[in-house]
């Protein structure tokens, strides 16, 4: 999950806004724990995709 779609218990407003030292707060902790937090979805099939084919490359290779 990511953190844009997240409220806030404490003010009530998406944690992504960071309205509040809480907000600010979780924000950091989730950008730090999950590294790929800045990637859009397409991005990441694409990375997905080149990884699969090089990995099927590497698989033809060796057979």
């Amino acid at each position: 999950m990511t953190y844009d779609r997240l409220v806030c218990a404490n003010c009530a407003a998406p944690v992504s806004e960071g309205r509040c030292p809480v907000c600010r707060a979780n924000r950091e902790r989730l950008q730090q724990e999950n590294q790929f937090a800045g990637l859009n979805p397409m991005t990441l099939i694409a990375l997905l995709a080149v990884l699969i084919a090089a990995v099927a490359l590497l698989a033809h290779q060796t057979a």
